[in-house]
C-alpha cells in the first residue's frame, strides 16, 4: 500500500520498492514507475498500484482418478506481475488518492484464473490414471501444470507470468489411505516382528550361553568341592594313621616298659626266690648239721637242753607251782636218764 501524506490541498505518494505506481490526469501518464514519489492533487489524479514481487498461492483442489477414487491435490504457484503497465490497464489496480488502498480485489482475479489454469491439466491427467499410479505420480502432476501455466496465453495478456510451481501432496481419502497404508504397515510390523523375534532369539541364546556358563560354575565348583572332600578325608585318614601310628609306637613302648618292668620282677623275684632257697638250703643244712650233732647226745642231756631253751623262751612267771607228781616224775626220768 502507498504512503500518503496530506499538505493542504495537496498529497504526497510515496511508493515501495516493490510496487509499480501509475498517476494520470485528464488520460495522460504524468507518474510511473517502481519506487517513485510525487505530489498530486487528489480531485485529478487517477491512481494505480501494481505489485512487482513474488507472491505464494497455495491451490487445494480435488480430482479423481480412472477408477474412481477421490483425491486431494495440494499445490503451491509462485507468480509476479512482469507487465506491471499492461496489468494496470487490463486490470483494476486503481488506489483511493485519499488513502491509498485499493477500490477492488484485483489480486483475487489473478489467484482465481491461476488456480482455474493449474486445476485443469491435472485434473485432466489424473483422470487417465489409477489411484496407485496417481499417489506415484507427484512428479507428472508438477510438470503438467508447469507447462500448462508457462504457455498459457491469457497470463501474457494481463502482464503476469509463473515463476514456479509445485504439487505438495496427492492424497486419497482418509478410508482408502489407511486401507492402502495397510500392506505397508502390515510389512513393516512383519518386519518389526522378524527384528523382535531376531533380538528373542539373541536373548535366548545368550540367556542359554549365560545357563551354561552357570552350570559349568556349578559343575567346576562341585568337582572342587569333592577334591576338597576327598583332600579332608585324606588328611583325617592320613591324621587317623599318624594318630593310630603314635598309639602304636606308645603302646609298644608301654609294653615293651611293662615287659622290661615285668621281666625285672621276674629276676628280682627269682633272685628272691633263689636268696629263699639258698637260705632254706643253708638253714636245713645248718638243722642237719645240728641234728646230727644231737643224734648222739643221750636223752636226758636233750631234755635239759630242752628246758632250758623252753626257759629262755617263757614268758615272766610270777609264780610257779611244783605239785608232787611232777617232781616224782622228773626225778624218775633223770634217774632212768643217768642210769
Amino acid at each position: 500500500m502507498a504512503d500518503i501524506t496530506r499538505r493542504l490541498f495537496l498529497r504526497h505518494l510515496r511508493g515501495a520498492p516493490t510496487a509499480y505506481v501509475r498517476h494520470v490526469v485528464r488520460g495522460r501518464v504524468r507518474h510511473e514507475g517502481v519506487g517513485t514519489s510525487f505530489w498530486y492533487r487528489p480531485l485529478h489524479a487517477v491512481l494505480s498500484e501494481v505489485p512487482v514481487d513474488d507472491r505464494e498461492l497455495p491451490l487445494l483442489f480435488h480430482a479423481r482418478t480412472a477408477d474412481f477414487a477421490d483425491v486431494t491435490v495440494q499445490a503451491t504457484v509462485t507468480y509476479r506481475m512482469s507487465d506491471p503497465a499492461l496489468a494496470a490497464s487490463r486490470l483494476d489496480f486503481s488506489i483511493d488518492p485519499l488513502r491509498g488502498g485499493w477500490r477492488g480485489q484485483p489480486l483475487d482475479q489473478v489467484a482465481t484464473l491461476l488456480a482455474e489454469l493449474a486445476q485443469q491439466p491435472a485434473l485432466d491427467l489424473l483422470a487417465r490414471v489409477p489411484l496407485t499410479e496417481a499417489l506415484a505420480g507427484i512428479a507428472t502432476v508438477r510438470e503438467a501444470v508447469a507447462t500448462a501455466l508457462a504457455g498459457d496465453q491469457r497470463l501474457t495478456e494481463i502482464g503476469a507470468s509463473v515463476v514456479s510451481s509445485r504439487v505438495v501432496a496427492i492424497r486419497p481419502e482418509p478410508e482408502v489411505e489407511r486401507a492402502l497404508q495397510t500392506p505397508t504397515r502390515e510389512a513393516v510390523q512383519q518386519e518389526a516382528d522378524r527384528a523382535t523375534y531376531a533380538r528373542r532369539a539373541v536373548a535366548v541364546e545368550q540367556e542359554r550361553a549365560i545357563a551354561e556358563n552357570e552350570l559349568q560354575n556349578k559343575i567346576e565348583l562341585a568337582r572342587r568341592e569333592q577334591q576338597l572332600v576327598e583332600q579332608r578325608g585324606a588328611n583325617d585318614r592320613r591324621a587317623a594313621e599318624l594318630e593310630s601310628a603314635a598309639k602304636l609306637v606308645t603302646s609298644q613302648g608301654q609294653t615293651d616298659r611293662a615287659r622290661l618292668a615285668a621281666e625285672s620282677e621276674r629276676a628280682r623275684e627269682q633272685a628272691r626266690a633263689d636268696g629263699v632257697r639258698a637260705v632254706g638250703l643253708a638253714s636245713a643244712e645248718a638243722e642237719t648239721a645240728r641234728l646230727a650233732a644231737y643224734r648222739d647226745v643221750p636223752e636226758s642231756v636233750l631234755y635239759a637242753l630242752a628246758l632250758e631253751k623252753l626257759a629262755g623262751q617263757l614268758p615272766q612267771i610270777g609264780e610257779l607251782t611244783i605239785t608232787p607228781d611232777v617232781v616224782t616224775k622228773l626225778v624218775g626220768r633223770l634217774s632212768n636218764g643217768a642210769a
